[in-house]
């Protein structure tokens, strides 16, 4: 089990609270508008036992005033009951509206952060904070607002008490502090038991949504009843949470409800007991019994105070979101015509306490294409997300064409620096629309279909029963067919710099030698960045960038580089048939220059 973390609690405490007062602003007019209607609603409901006495008290006596008082009696209930509607209609359109913005705000945070920062939170833990908690989160702005009205009634109620008859009220308020530790028990149990539901929860639906994306493994390996008991292991725990959240509000509310009776009978007691020494008229008793019942309706309050237990509880599970650090943009524009000529200034990148890239300082002239090699673990993604401004960097400057890319704008960042991944997701109605999907203007078709040439991808695509109009859900694509849709849907979006973080690994050799053909004499001029395993992509290369436990050990051409031993067990280690002893003759060694180094080396010390 995780270690409390009190300091961290606060911290999300804090920000849920933040988040609530700003959906509670987004919904000001309406919010304003169930707290008006629920406080006329409780002014109604306070003049309600008022009239009702004095209307009494005056047929009674046979009063010719009694029927216009009966008049105002009808009228006072016919508001109360269409002011109660007024406020349930208007506090759900509330409760709609602030779901709907902590939802649009979590998302928002979600996805403008890094990827990294991001991917700490499991994809079922992101689908229930943003659905199941974001709802009851939601609720907690109207019923804050109808919360603080609805202490009106009953202080209204105690304070009629007392100008009706101070005995009658001295009686009903004797058991008033017993009511009050009922209330801040309730609080305080109930608090901590719902956020133990909601971490299970949380857990649970991680689990769920983990399997569900390793369905064919689980099948392989004929483990689904040990996934099964393995997702609803929480399941007693959540059981327990569960059964004891709800003994803690009924126990709450059976104990409010036999302690109401019983003031309500010492009313009636002591009030009987005025009535018969003249101190109270029937009508006086009447409204004391009604004033003393508003005042017993501190008791309901617990519902309210229940939801806004709940929804704070739920919202420091959204906030999570909330706190996602935003990759910050600026608003500038690249220089018209730029080659694309990529700088790396000293930087430093840390990933949970540790340095992953040690003051990397790297130029790629434009219009050079750039691979990054070294062994797993040494930096090559991380570089390659720094370059392209996926991630942030800690310390140092990323400038492209001159301008720092933390400067640019988000239209000018992504019109010009694309990327492909290992493992692509597609988005889109069609295989068509995936590979159009991105920034910018929308591509025409022929645009869509020559990409997928460049990306050796045309060929399946028609095969599909639709062609490019297939669903992509309907489309049953192999790794490397997903990979080459993904490589299309970056050709089909070329700008001056390209990063291809591992993008043909999926590929046999010789699809992998048409793409990087393509891409050297098809595809939009650019400078490219390759993370490189294939000694054939490394060949390739205009530069070599040799990394190693995130530090740049070397750069050079291929060729110069692969006079280094060390070098060669990059590759040698390398699921490369064309790296295998005896595939991949050494090219011939360059000649020394006067310092001892081969040529095209430049030695990183």
């Amino acid at each position: 089990m995780t270690p409390p973390d009190p300091a961290g609690e606060a911290s999300a405490a804090r920000g849920a609270d933040r988040a609530l007062k700003a959906a509670a602003r987004h919904s000001a007019g309406r919010t304003t508008a169930v707290f008006g209607c629920s406080v006329a609603a409780s002014c109604a409901a306070l003049a309600e036992p008022a009239v009702l006495g004095h209307t009494l008290d005056l047929l009674l006596r046979r009063d010719p005033a009694g029927g216009p008082w009966t008049l105002w009696c009808a009228l006072v209930i016919t508001a109360e009951v269409l002011l109660d509607a007024a406020t349930v209609r208007l506090g759900g359109g509330v409760d709609a509206r602030s779901t709907a913005w902590l939802r649009r705000f979590a998302l928002g945070r979600l996805l403008r952060t890094a990827p990294h920062h991001a991917a700490r939170h499991a994809p079922g833990e992101v689908s229930a904070r943003l659905t199941a908690h974001a709802t009851e989160a939601g609720i907690v702005p109207a019923a804050v607002a109808t919360g603080a009205a609805s202490l009106l009634p009953p202080l209204g109620g105690l304070v009629a008490l007392f100008l009706i008859d101070v005995w009658t009220a001295l009686a009903f308020l004797a058991g008033l502090p017993l009511l009050a530790l009922l209330l801040r028990a309730f609080a305080r149990d109930s608090g901590a038991s719902v956020g133990r539901y909601q971490q299970v929860q949380l857990a649970m639906a991680g689990r769920l949504v983990e399997a569900l994306a390793g369905a064919r493994t689980i099948a392989a390996a004929g483990t689904a009843a040990r996934e099964r008991d393995r997702i609803l292991a929480p399941l007693p725990e959540l059981g327990r949470e569960g059964r004891r959240m709800w003994r803690i509000y009924g126990a709450t509310t059976a104990r409010t409800a036999a302690l109401m009776p019983l003031l309500l009978y010492v009313v009636i007691g002591v009030g009987g007991i005025r009535l018969s020494a003249g101190a109270l008229t029937v009508g006086g008793l009447l409204a004391a019994l009604r004033y003393a019942g508003l005042a017993a309706g501190v008791g309901a309050v617990t519902g309210r105070l229940a939801a806004v237990v709940r929804g704070r509880t739920a919202a420091r599970r959204t906030a999570a979101l909330f706190d996602l650090p935003e990759l910050t943009q600026g608003e500038a524009e690249l220089p018209p015509g730029g080659p694309g000529t990529l700088e790396l200034r000293g930087v430093r990148v840390v990933r949970g306490g540790s340095v992953v890239l040690h003051d990397v300082d790297l130029l790629v002239p434009g219009g050079a294409t750039a691979a990054l090699v070294g062994r797993s673990g040494s930096g090559k993604s991380v570089l390659a997300a720094v370059a392209g401004r996926l991630t942030a960097c800690d310390g140092g400057l990323v400038l492209l064409d001159g301008v720092p890319l933390d400067s640019l704008s988000p239209a000018a960042l992504r019109r010009e620096v694309g990327h492909a991944f290992d493992r692509p997701a597609l988005f889109g109605d069609s295989v068509g629309a995936a590979i159009a999907f991105g920034a910018g203007p929308e591509p025409q078709p022929a645009a869509v279909r020559a990409a997928a040439r460049q990306a050796a991808a045309d060929p399946f695509v028609r095969r599909l029963p639709e062609g490019y109009d297939t669903p992509v859900a309907d489309a049953p694509l192999s790794g490397g067919e997903r990979q080459r849709l993904g490589l299309a849907r970056a050709f089909c979006h070329a700008g001056r710099l390209l990063v291809l973080d591992d993008a043909t690994s999926a590929l046999d050799t010789l699809t992998a030698g048409e793409v990087e053909r393509a891409l050297a004499h098809e595809v939009r001029p650019g400078t490219r960045l390759v993370v490189a395993h294939r000694l054939s992509a490394a060949a390739r290369a205009d530069l070599v960038v040799w990394l190693d436990a995130g530090r740049v050990r070397a750069t050079g051409t291929h060729a110069a580089l692969w006079h280094d031993p060390d070098y060669r067990a990059v590759f040698a280690a390398a699921d490369d048939p064309a790296a295998a002893p005896g595939r991949a003759p050494a090219p011939p060694a360059p000649p020394a220059d006067p310092a001892g180094e081969p040529a095209g080396v430049e030695a990183v010390r």
